[in-house]
This record gives C-alpha cells, sequence and structure tokens, in this order.
C-alpha cells in the first residue's frame, strides 16, 4: 500500500500541533486532519508551568512567547471568606514556575501554524469518516465540507481530536468514566477590573459558600478579557436558571470575594454550557494507532490538567512512534500507556479529593508543612510525573495522610 503519510494525526488542537511538530523535526511525513478552521473558540484558558518544557522541546514556545499571552505565576483559591494564594515558582520539582493564561483561539492557531511552518501538511474542513487497518499501514477515510470522500493512507495514527473523540466513536472505546455527571457553564467577559486584592497573574478558583462541590473560575487574559465558569453536579447547577447565562450569573452573584472582583464586567462572548464531560476508554493504544488528550480521558476543568496531559501524551507518543517507524520494539501498554497514566491518576486522586472536601481543606490548612506545600505546588503546576514527588509516587497514601492530618 502506497502512503500518503508517515503518520496522520486527528486534530489540530495542541495535542496535535506538539505531536506534528516533534515528529516532523524527526523526518517524517506528517498530515494532520481537522474539522474546523482556525482559529476557532476553545475553553480551557489556564496553561501549567510544565507545558512550558513540553513547547519548548517540540519547537514551539518562542512563537507562544512572542504573543504576549497574560503571565501566570500561580492559583489563587477563595472559600468562605478566606483568600489563599499559591505560587508555581515555590514547587519541589525543577523546571519552568511560571506559564501563560491564554486565549485558545489565538494560541492553538499559532501551535498549529508553527508545526505547519516547521513542515507538517495541516489540512482544516475535513471530517474523519472511517478508519480500516491494514497489514501494511492505515487508512482514514475524510469527508470535506462539500462532502467529497478521499482517503488518507499513513503508517500510523495519532488520534488528538479532543472531545471530538474520533477514534473511540468509530471503533467502540468509549466507556463511562469513574466521575460524576457534572455541568460547567462558561462565557468571556471584558472583565474592568481594579479590585485592588485581585491578582492578575494568578487564576482564582472560588468554592461557592453554600455548596462546596461547586466551584467558580476566573481567568484573566491579556486583552482586558477574562474567562469566568462554573462547575457543579449537573441537578444542581441546572436548577439555578434557564439558560447558561442565567446559571453563570447566579452562581457568580453569590460568590463573595470573585462577584466583588467581576462587579464591572460586561459581556464579551455569550455563555455556552457543556454536560457530562467526563470520559474515558477501554484502551489508549492500538497496533497502529494512538489516542492523545482528551480524545482518550478527561477528568475534571478544576486543575486545569487538560492542555497538560495533552502535550504530555503528544511528547510521549511522537518518540514512541518515531522509534517504531524506524523498526525498534515498542511496549505501548507500558511505554505509554503505563506512563501516561502516572500523572493521570496523580490528576484523578486530586480531583476526587477536591469534591470530596479533603483537598479544599489542606489548601487553606494553616498548619500545612513547607515540605507538603512544595510537594503539592509542584502538582498544581502539572509536574505530575516527577517520581520524586512523595504524591506522585502513591497519591492515596498521600491524601489518606491528608485526611488523618485535617480530623486530627
Amino acid at each position: 500500500m502506497s502512503m500518503d503519510c508517515d503518520v496522520a494525526i486527528i486534530g489540530a488542537g495542541p495535542a496535535g500541533a506538539v505531536a506534528a511538530s516533534l515528529l516532523v523535526e524527526k523526518g517524517w511525513s506528517v498530515r494532520v486532519v481537522e474539522r474546523q478552521h482556525f482559529p476557532r473558540f476553545s475553553i480551557g484558558e489556564s496553561l501549567l508551568p510544565h507545558c512550558v518544557e513540553f513547547m519548548e522541546n517540540a519547537g514551539l514556545l518562542e512563537a507562544v512567547e512572542a504573543q504576549g499571552f497574560q503571565y501566570k505565576d500561580g492559583a489563587a483559591f477563595f472559600m468562605n471568606g478566606r483568600y489563599e494564594p499559591i505560587s508555581f515558582p515555590e514547587k519541589s520539582t525543577p523546571g519552568p514556575g511560571t506559564v501563560f493564561q491564554v486565549r485558545r483561539d489565538i494560541f492553538d492557531d499559532v501551535l498549529i501554524c508553527k508545526a505547519k511552518e516547521r513542515g507538517a501538511d495541516v489540512t482544516f474542513g475535513t471530517s474523519v469518516k472511517a478508519f480500516a487497518e491494514k497489514a501494511e499501514g492505515v487508512i482514514l477515510t475524510v469527508e470535506d465540507e462539500e462532502e467529497a470522500e478521499s482517503e488518507v493512507r499513513a503508517s500510523f495514527v495519532l488520534d488528538a481530536s479532543g472531545f471530538g473523540r474520533v477514534l473511540p466513536r468509530l471503533l467502540d472505546l468509549e466507556e463511562p468514566s469513574g466521575q460524576e455527571r457534572r455541568r460547567s457553564c462558561f462565557k468571556h467577559v471584558i472583565d474592568n477590573i481594579t479590585h485592588p486584592g485581585f491578582d492578575r497573574n494568578k487564576i482564582l478558583i472560588s468554592v461557592d459558600p453554600i455548596d462546596p462541590q461547586v466551584w467558580l473560575w476566573l481567568i484573566p487574559l491579556a486583552d482586558g478579557r477574562a474567562s469566568i465558569g462554573v462547575v457543579g453536579r449537573d441537578e444542581v447547577i441546572s436548577r439555578a436558571g434557564e439558560t447558561a447565562d442565567e446559571r453563570l450569573m447566579y452562581f457568580t452573584r453569590r460568590s463573595g470575594f470573585m462577584a466583588d472582583v467581576l462587579k464591572d464586567a460586561t459581556e464579551a462572548r455569550p455563555a455556552a454550557e457543556t454536560v457530562g464531560y467526563s470520559c474515558s476508554v477501554k484502551a489508549l493504544t492500538g497496533k497502529r494507532f494512538v489516542l492523545l488528550g482528551n480524545a482518550a480521558e478527561f477528568l475534571d476543568p478544576v486543575f486545569s490538567s487538560g492542555i497538560t496531559i495533552a502535550m504530555k501524551s503528544a511528547t510521549l507518543a511522537a518518540g514512541l512512534v518515531d522509534r517504531e517507524l524506524r523498526g525498534e520494539i515498542v511496549d505501548w501498554d507500558s511505554e505509554f500507556a503505563g506512563e501516561l497514566s502516572v500523572g493521570v491518576n496523580v490528576f484523578r486522586a486530586c480531583v476526587n479529593a477536591w469534591y470530596e472536601g479533603l483537598l479544599q481543606h489542606m489548601i487553606f490548612m494553616e498548619t500545612r508543612g513547607h515540605d507538603i506545600t512544595k510537594h503539592f505546588t509542584a502538582i498544581l503546576a502539572g509536574y505530575a510525573w516527577d517520581r520524586n514527588n512523595p504524591i506522585v509516587r502513591d497519591p492515596q497514601r498521600f491524601f489518606r495522610l491528608m485526611d488523618s492530618m485535617t480530623r486530627a
């Protein structure tokens, strides 16, 4: 079977751009097919510092830095009248301690344009309709916006389609997530923030004063905009209004500090929502494909881990695909799925501890030790694969310890 490319990538988001850039640098021909046209709106604007390493390794960081995105050096938490800032540079893991908060339409476009400049072939307005695995390669049946079908023949396929989850749907790989069904409502505002107590260099996470399983985000952006959103159990959020905007503003008004900060905000983009967003799959890899980022699994937006996991998966996959195409034997279960799951399991434990209330208590704990703070800060900064961190080595044991401390 003659090949159109060595590697086909489904999706031009952060995972697809990182993988494409890494693979063309290694000398492989790469074809990226993307259903939408860029720039396009996407949620998830708050990056974690570990992403800086992934972007730099893929040759994308300089292009991102040139955009002048909002500087970010940490996170701030507000609950029951208490404010707790966490500074990412004060972490236990070596590596970058600051990053950006970005408009995703601009950020994603910059990444894929740079990957294209480095040699990737990128096609927009193209949907993947079928996947066929042959002895010598893979055939993707794709369709353009005029419904004309064609084929893309490749030795290997990376699915970076995000919530589109192309291969999980086509190959019946989807399975229920272990996370509770939650709803998120969000929009962009012109924030007009003048509050002296607000730190624009940090994402603000505010816990609802009545229902601690409901939380809000405020992500300041560089152009005077901010991304705001609320997350909670589906039945709780849906009862707060008839529309996404009514639901979001209901919880914003009763949030306390965040309501004060946003008192002069005006709408920049209408509210939207997503429900039941957590997802998982039966397998991350097959003989000639691998699932990246949200195409494989999405936990929850509370710790902004989505892009970090996506870029980590893309970095791992690109290195392993390079080896396999060169004739090496790759243990995908161990070297990809097993390695990726180390960090995913850490983030999952944090998400579960957050909704159980344990992590909220730990964040505001006055007696929290210096080492615990540094290790936890490293996780919040995205360094969830650092096995020198005791939280990474055994997250369940760490949170059991924290539970005993909060009960003491």
